[in-house]
C-alpha cells in the first residue's frame, strides 16, 4: 500500500522528469516561432503552406511529448496536450485541431493502455479548445495567465476522459491520482514559459514595427522638409539688380525645420521705384512654405499694380484674407525706396522694426503700422515715410535674428545686433550683412537653429540718379 508521504516524493520525482522534458519542447517550439510561416500567422498572411507546416511542427510537438513520457501503473505521464494547446491559442483552430489529430493518433497506434482513448481525445480536444478561445478572443493570444489557467482546466478534462473511459475503473482511478499533479503542473508550467516567450516575441515585433511606423514618419517629414525648403527657396531672388546710389544684400537661411521666411526686391514698381519686403509666416513646414508662396506672389503681384505702399499692403491682406483659412498669418515689412529723391515709404504689417543707422552714429526704428496679414479684413494701414542718404544702413531682419539663443538659452537681442552694425558700418553691405550672420553663429555657439534667419542690408552711397535700366 503506497503511503501518502510516497505519493509526494514520487509525484515530485515525476513533475521533474517531465519539466525535463518541458524544456526540450520550449527550445522547439522557440524555434517554430521564428520561423517565417509562425511570423505570417502573427501578420494575418494565411497560405495553406504555412498552415500544413505549423500543424506538422506542433504535431512533432506533441509527438514528443508521447515518445519522452514516463510509465506509471501500466500507463504513461506525458505532456503531450502541451503541443496542441499552444498551436491552437496562438494559430487558431484549424491548426490545433491538426496538431492535436497528429499527436493523438500518434498515441493511439502506438501505445495502448487503459488510457489509450482517452489521451487520443484529450489531445484532439486541447488543440480545438485552444483554437476555440483564439477565436473568442478576437484572434488574439489570452496570455500567460490565461493560457496557464486554461492548460490547467485541460489537464483536469483529461483526468475526467481517463476515469471515464478507462477500465478497469480502479486502475484509472490509481492512475489519475498519481498523474494529475505533475502533468498537471508540468504542462501548465510548459505552457507558462511557452506563453512569456510569445508575449516577449509579440512585443518585440510592436516594438519593430513602432521603429518602422517612425523611421517611416521622420522620412516622410523629411521629405516634407525638403520640400518646403525647396518651395521656400524658388521664390527667393536669384540676384539683385543694380539701384543707382545703394547696396542691397540679402540673405536667408532655412532652419533644419524649414519656416516662411521671404523676402524679394521688386523693380521697378512704378516708373524708377524699388518695391522691397521681408516677411515671416507663421507655422513651419510645407503649410508654412505654400502660405509663404501664396503671400509672396500676392504682394508681388499688387507691388506692380498699385501706386503707393498703404494700398500694396490694404490690398494683400484683403486677399490673404479671403484664402486664409488655416488660421496661419505674415508679419512683413514693405517699402518703396525712390532713388531720385532718396525716400523710403514703408508699411510696416506687424513685423520687426527695422534699423536705419545714420551716417552721424544715430538710429532709428521703422514702427509698426498696422497688424500682421491674414488676421482680420477691413484693417486700416497707414504708411510713414523716411530717408536713407549716403552712409545710412537700413537693417531689415527676421526674428530668426534677435531670438537666436545661446547655451543659457539667452537672446540674441536687438541691443547686440546695433553693437554689430555699429561696429561694421564702414564696410559695404555685404560685408555688414556676413557679420550679422557671423555674430549670430557665434553666439548660439553650436545650439541648434529653431528658426529661419533672413536679412536684407540697404546702405546709401554717392551716385549720380539715372533711371533704373
Amino acid at each position: 500500500m503506497t503511503t501518502f508521504f510516497e505519493l509526494i516524493i514520487g509525484n515530485i520525482r515525476t513533475c521533474i522528469v517531465l519539466l525535463q522534458m518541458v524544456c526540450v519542447i520550449i527550445v522547439i517550439t522557440y524555434l517554430i516561432m521564428r520561423s517565417r510561416f509562425f511570423i505570417d500567422f502573427q501578420n494575418r498572411s494565411l497560405t495553406w503552406k504555412s498552415s500544413i507546416l505549423m500543424i506538422v511542427l506542433f504535431g512533432i510537438v506533441s509527438i514528443y511529448g508521447t515518445e519522452s513520457g514516463i510509465y506509471v501503473f501500466g500507463a504513461q505521464i506525458n505532456i503531450r496536450d502541451l503541443g496542441p494547446m499552444a498551436a491552437g491559442l496562438t494559430c487558431g483552430p484549424v491548426v490545433g485541431l491538426g496538431a492535436g489529430l497528429i499527436g493523438g493518433l500518434y498515441r493511439y497506434f502506438i501505445t495502448g493502455g487503459i488510457s489509450q482513448v482517452a489521451c487520443t481525445l484529450a489531445a484532439i480536444i486541447a488543440g480545438l479548445l485552444g483554437g476555440t478561445i483564439y477565436i473568442l478572443n478576437k484572434k488574439r493570444f489570452i496570455g500567460v495567465k490565461g493560457a496557464i489557467l486554461i492548460t490547467g482546466c485541460m489537464e483536469l478534462i483529461h483526468m475526467g476522459l481517463v476515469l471515464l473511459l478507462g477500465r478497469p475503473f480502479d486502475q484509472a482511478a490509481a492512475l489519475v491520482s498519481q498523474v494529475v499533479i505533475p502533468m498537471t503542473i508540468a504542462n501548465m508550467v510548459g505552457i507558462g514559459i511557452f506563453s512569456f516567450i510569445y508575449m516577449n516575441l509579440i512585443q518585440e515585433r510592436e516594438t519593430v514595427n513602432e521603429r518602422d511606423r517612425i523611421r517611416t514618419d521622420l522620412q516622410r517629414k523629411q521629405a516634407e522638409l525638403s520640400i518646403a525648403r525647396d518651395i521656400q527657396l524658388s521664390f527667393l531672388p536669384d540676384t539683385i539688380p543694380p539701384i543707382q546710389g545703394y547696396q542691397i544684400s540679402p540673405v536667408s537661411l532655412p532652419a533644419r525645420e524649414v519656416g516662411g521666411d521671404f523676402y524679394d526686391v521688386i523693380i521697378p514698381v512704378s516708373q524708377d521705384k524699388v518695391g522691397i519686403l521681408i516677411a515671416d509666416v507663421s507655422g513651419k513646414g510645407v503649410p508654412a512654405a505654400l502660405f509663404m508662396a501664396l503671400s509672396r506672389t500676392i504682394t508681388r503681384a499688387n507691388a506692380t499694380w498699385h501706386k503707393s505702399a498703404v494700398s500694396v499692403i490694404s490690398e494683400t491682406n484683403t486677399m490673404i484674407c479671403a484664402d486664409a483659412r488655416s488660421g496661419m498669418f505674415v508679419t512683413l515689412f514693405f517699402g518703396v525706396l525712390n532713388p531720385q529723391t532718396r525716400t523710403f515709404t514703408y508699411v510696416n504689417a506687424g513685423h520687426n522694426h527695422p534699423l536705419v543707422f545714420r551716417d552721424d552714429i544715430s538710429y532709428e526704428e521703422l514702427i509698426t503700422t498696422g497688424p500682421a496679414l491674414g488676421i482680420m479684413d477691413d484693417v486700416e494701414y497707414s504708411q510713414q515715410v523716411t530717408t536713407i542718404n549716403p552712409g545710412d544702413i537700413l537693417i531689415m531682419y527676421t526674428d530668426g535674428v534677435t531670438e537666436s539663443v545661446n547655451r543659457n538659452n539667452e537672446e540674441f537681442g536687438v541691443e547686440r545686433l546695433e553693437s554689430v552694425v555699429k561696429q561694421h558700418r564702414h564696410l559695404p553691405a555685404e560685408e555688414i550683412r556676413d557679420a550679422i550672420i557671423r555674430a549670430v553663429i557665434e553666439y548660439s555657439d553650436g545650439q541648434e537653429q529653431f528658426d529661419d534667419i533672413t536679412i536684407i542690408v540697404m546702405k546709401g552711397e554717392e551716385a549720380d540718379y539715372s533711371p533704373i535700366q
